[in-house]
This record gives C-alpha cells, sequence and structure tokens, in this order.
C-alpha cells in the first residue's frame, strides 16, 4: 500500500473542511450532520471519520483556520517600533475580520455567530470556543500591556480589563456587519474614538 505524503493529508483536511463550512453556511450548524459533509466533501464515512471524530471537531478546525491568521496579526502588530494605540490594533482586528469574511467559500463570521448560539446549549462546543476566544481576548491583553508601557494608555489600567473591553467590540462590529450590512471597520472605529474622547 503506498504511503500518504502528508501533504495529500493536508489537502483532504482542508477539503473535509471546505466542505463542512459549505454545509453549515448553507443549513445552519444545528442542521448539518456528519452525514452532510461526508456527502458535500465527496469522500468516503472511512476518509472523513479518519480526520474529524465527529462535528464538534470540524468546528475547531474552521475556528483555528480563521483564528490563526488573527494571531498572526497581532505578532505583526506587538513587533513594531510604533506606539501601540488599542483603538487602531481593534481597527486592524476588524478590517482583518472583513478580509477572512470575504474570501471564498463563503463568510466565516457566519459560522462563528452560529457557533455562539450552538455553545450556549453544546457544552463541547462551548469549550472549543472558548478557548478560541480567550486566546484572541489574551492577546489583547498583550496589545493592553504594551499600549500601558508605550504611554498610549493609563498606566494604572488593567490590563485584562481593557482587554475585555476591547474583545467585546469585536462580535459587536460582526452582528452588526451581518445584519445592517452598512458598518465598516472605519465607521466602527471612528465612533469608538468618538465616545472615548
Amino acid at each position: 500500500m503506498p504511503k500518504v505524503t502528508e501533504e495529500h493529508r493536508i489537502a483532504r483536511r482542508a477539503q473535509i473542511v471546505a466542505a463542512a463550512r459549505s454545509c453549515v453556511l448553507e443549513q445552519g450548524f444545528h442542521k448539518t450532520t456528519m452525514a452532510d459533509v461526508i456527502a458535500a466533501s465527496e469522500l468516503s464515512a472511512g476518509a472523513v471519520y479518519g480526520y474529524f471524530k465527529s462535528k464538534e471537531e470540524i468546528v475547531a478546525a474552521i475556528a483555528e483556520e480563521a483564528l490563526s491568521s488573527v494571531e498572526e496579526l497581532f505578532d505583526t502588530v506587538l513587533v513594531t517600533d510604533e506606539p501601540v494605540r488599542p483603538a487602531m490594533v481593534l481597527e486592524r482586528v476588524l478590517r482583518h475580520v472583513v478580509s477572512i469574511a470575504e474570501r471564498p467559500g463563503g463568510d466565516i463570521t457566519r459560522i462563528g455567530v452560529q457557533a455562539w448560539a450552538e455553545a450556549l446549549r453544546n457544552p463541547v462546543v462551548m469549550e472549543i470556543a472558548g478557548g478560541k476566544y480567550r486566546m484572541v481576548r489574551d492577546r489583547f491583553t498583550d496589545v493592553a500591556r504594551r499600549a500601558q508601557a508605550d504611554g498610549t494608555i493609563d498606566a494604572d489600567a488593567d490590563p485584562e480589563h481593557v482587554a475585555q473591553a476591547l474583545f467585546g467590540f469585536v462580535p459587536g462590529f460582526i452582528l452588526q456587519r451581518l445584519l445592517l450590512s452598512d458598518t465598516t471597520p472605519e465607521s466602527y472605529t471612528a465612533g469608538l474614538h468618538a465616545i472615548l474622547r
């Protein structure tokens, strides 16, 4: 039997994740079944289950795919010599969210909103989503600490409290963008600057 190359495994895994993303966007997270994912992937049940044991594992893979590039964005922001201003970092994160949402294959932020709803009834999804979102919030904590060191926010502020507030703006932006369609990173952060002055 020939050995399966790592490239082949990566491509197959991506094929399954893309099929799952398509199913969730079309039917919703709650209605999508593993059978739907298997059919959409055009692979055998054994092949799909060889990569993912459950729908929740696939949700984790979709989230990982979207959030890994967000983590790279934070790394870029934090290595700059320029002073870090949290509102500007938030705007960059929101622009990045839009760029992810506009990639081929469907608006992944719609899946994010569905996962939030599913997390309220499914402890497995809650654990997965909580871990992914905590990572993003922790990166906002890093931004707050760096901003304190740069003197762009109050030295007495609790960086974790700043991160909670910054992170809270992200779902608000996503919901407005999906429901009202007139919200942009620029308009959202302009409003934020206005109220924080």
